[in-house]
């Protein structure tokens, strides 16, 4: 019986799209919406779509061989249930009418209601509301995929669907409207996230540290990977999309969007380089591993910020992340902590070195979003609020996390038995081997 109630929810959410068709016309008398805007979102949401199969290909050569495949498959769920879960209720719970500043209404967009016709988002008068929230559902889905290497090669994929449908609805998308909703609590606040870094890299880096607590450490810690060609085509992909991460959320094509181009590109490769050069000092040799997670933790951290900064500041940005994030993966490997590749001190980290820099070096001249220019500027307020920010979202992320692994394990347990792990998941979850 068990096995039939997931198709059941799936045909009664397909019996919703027949009673709620959502086929009324939105009308503003005076939209005018831009080409060049609308082709540069479109643009940025499939670009933004093509790092989930990017991270599957990133994270998937990093885990031994018997687990790649299960890896992968990991990533690659999330483009299909987020995709669901956001059309029926996420994107209102993200960006409906607000509730208290924490959470958005469920009944504004429900089932997409009112995206149909020239209705825009208010914030971005110049594309179709139906594209924003196209262009939003994409962070929506790399974001619980990035969790995902913190317990790599240990977790039942049953429990790991139900476990990222809980983190969306109750630590992704509260995150997204406090920041990005201009009634939530954050953005009134004065905090500044240009793409992600707080509702995207910290929410999954420190739900990562909670997974990887939570689950404990594989039964071997033995560190092969499968591919590293995979991880360098996983590195080319992300960065690749990671233009319409950064560039995309200008929300047209305008100098904003060029600028942020340019300091996304800058910080990852000054991150790549300084990663390199830490492991040589260490006495390694320069691996194609290191310059890639490199340039991941460069683009991390550059996040919250490309659209706020200068490109020698997005330099600076990108060397500091890189050096904090080396240093803590260092201290991780000394701990019991199995966070499998890194994530916390990759993404979490990384994330929290970007929004503490956004509030260092923030400034008026580069986009006039910002009030505050910041610390490094002489001004203090920016840089204050965005550290009581990052304790909050901190303490929420970790917390919330715990709380929704220990509620999925009730419900269906979350660690695989110990002969699946020593067989390999892709072989106990999925019948499948490379």
């Amino acid at each position: 019986m068990k096995k039939i109630i997931p198709l059941l929810v799936l045909v009664l959410l397909g019996v919703l799209g027949l009673v709620f068709p959502s086929i009324d016309l939105s009308a503003l008398d005076k939209a005018e919406f831009d080409t060049g805007d609308t082709a540069w979102l479109l643009t940025s949401s499939a670009l933004v779509l093509i790092m989930t199969p990017g991270l599957a290909f990133f994270y998937g050569g990093m885990v031994s061989k018997k687990n790649v495949i299960s890896t992968m498959m990991q990533s690659f769920i999330c483009m299909c249930l987020m995709t669901i879960l956001w059309v029926i209720v996420g994107f209102s719970l993200a960006f409906g009418d607000d509730i208290g500043g924490i959470i958005g209404d469920p009944r504004t967009f429900f089932m997409m209601k009112g995206t149909l016709g020239n209705i825009a988002w208010g914030a971005l008068p110049t594309i179709p509301l139906v594209l924003f929230a196209m262009f939003q559902l994409k962070f929506a889905i790399i974001t619980p995929a990035l969790i995902t290497g913190a317990f790599a090669e240990r977790i039942r994929f049953n429990s790991y669907m139900l476990f990222i449908i809980l983190f969306g609805i109750f630590i992704y998308m509260p995150l997204a409207h406090a920041t990005w909703h201009p009634e939530g609590i954050l953005a009134k606040l004065g905090v500044l996230d240009f793409a992600g870094g707080t509702v995207v890299h910290m929410s999954a880096g420190w739900a990562a540290l909670a997974a990887a607590i939570y689950l404990k450490g594989r039964k071997s810690q033995t560190h092969n990977p499968a591919r590293i060609s995979y991880v360098i085509l996983g590195t080319a992909l992300l960065w690749f999309g990671w233009f319409g991460f950064n560039a995309g959320s200008a929300g047209g094509a305008n100098t904003i969007a060029a600028y942020a181009f340019a300091t996304t590109t800058t910080a990852s490769a000054m991150a790549a380089m300084a990663w390199i050069f830490v492991d040589i000092i260490r006495g390694k040799k320069p691996s194609a591993m290191g310059a890639c997670i490199g340039a991941v933790v460069g683009l991390v951290a550059i996040t919250p910020a490309a659209g706020f900064v200068s490109i020698p500041h997005a330099m600076v940005i990108g060397l500091v992340a890189a050096l904090i994030s080396n240093l803590v993966v260092y201290l991780r490997s000394k701990t019991s902590i199995d966070d499998t590749l890194d994530v916390f001190p990759c993404h979490g980290v990384g994330g929290m070195v970007g929004m503490v820099l956004t509030g260092v070096f923030a400034h008026h001249n580069v986009n006039p979003v910002v009030v505050d220019n910041g610390l490094f500027f002489g001004e203090t307020k920016l840089f204050f609020v965005h550290t009581i920010a990052l304790f909050a979202v901190s303490f929420f992320a970790f917390v919330g996390s715990l709380v929704l692994l220990k509620v999925t394990d009730l419900i269906s347990p979350l660690r695989v038995e110990e002969t699946d792990e020593e067989l390999g998941l892709d072989v106990s979850q999925h019948a499948e081997a490379l």
